[in-house]
């Protein structure tokens, strides 16, 4: 297929700056080189947006000279702002709720200690959202789990271990939780809530790419959560991760997909369980991290 080389806009309004076919094809082919992300077409106006505030603040003139410095030094900080820049973070606390009492009741059953891996934590609803389900389903138990709570954003991963929220980011977590769970803010915090200290203390937070060759977790889990980011992947890469999940569980540990991704095309080593939840077939399990 040819690419078109035209300097078109990405609108008939003034921009400050062009985006062309080209420089478009190449974002595309980087992020997805870089991140494993598929921007289909339909996200042009969104790489313009993100992008030219990159532009902006290094001072440069048009996307062809900044996409040249992102292939000519490859371990340029740069890359991270770009990869942040491309990352969707769109999360609240116990968002797809079904999968939380799903996850109380599997770790009731599991041997203590007690952990689990949040692969795509963004700002921290959904780690600390599985730390409160483990303290109520615990009890005593949960002094001994752990989270494992990691994001290819730097940014959003800053926002997660701060744990500081508005009231409207806990508008639907009930009163109860609320009290149990957050300190209300005063003076100038006032109209925010932090995530109390023995609830943070059960979470860790440190940057990870699913691409990368190495992952560097040694330890395994009783639950995965690798909700709406596959979503991002083609098949292949989304076979690939899954592939990889499969030493990093325990014996019938499971796995929690998003409500839009389904795994079936990869039935091996994982066998539906329920709606998006995935239990490790540890015969079938093969792999490395």
């Amino acid at each position: 297929m040819t690419i078109k080389s035209t300097a078109r806009p990405v609108a008939a309004s003034a921009r400050d700056f062009l985006l062309t076919d080209s420089d478009f094809s190449r974002v595309r082919a980087l992020i997805h080189q870089r991140a494993g992300i598929a921007l289909g077409e339909q996200k042009r106006e969104m790489v313009y947006s993100r992008l030219s505030r990159r532009l902006r603040e290094l001072g440069m003139s048009d996307f062809t000279s900044y996409l040249n410095l992102l292939e000519t030094e490859k371990d340029s900080a740069e890359w991270q702002a770009f990869t942040n820049a491309l990352t969707t973070n769109l999360t609240a606390f116990f968002r797809e709720a079904h999968h939380f009492p799903l996850l109380a009741e599997h770790v009731k059953n599991c041997t203590a200690p007690v952990s689990v891996w949040c692969s795509a934590a963004s700002t921290g609803e959904e780690p600390y959202s599985i730390a409160m389900t483990l303290i109520e389903a615990l009890g005593s138990r949960a002094a001994t789990a752990s989270i494992i709570a990691t994001d290819i954003d730097t940014q959003v991963l800053e926002k997660a271990a701060a744990g500081v929220y508005t009231m409207e980011q806990v508008s639907k977590v009930p009163l109860e939780r609320l009290k149990r769970f957050f300190l209300k803010g005063s003076g100038a915090r006032a109209g925010q809530v932090r995530i109390r200290p023995e609830v943070a203390a059960m979470v860790k937070f440190d940057q990870l790419n699913l691409l990368d060759p190495q992952w560097g977790l040694k330890e395994q889990f009783d639950a995965i959560f690798c909700r709406n980011v596959m979503i991002y992947f083609d098949k292949p890469t989304q076979n690939k991760i899954l592939q990889r999940f499969a030493p990093l569980m325990k014996p019938h540990g499971w796995l929690f997909a998003g409500h839009s991704e389904n795994f079936s095309q990869a039935s091996q080593p994982f066998r539906l369980r329920g709606q998006t939840v995935y239990e490790l077939d540890s015969r079938q399990a093969k792999g490395g991290t």
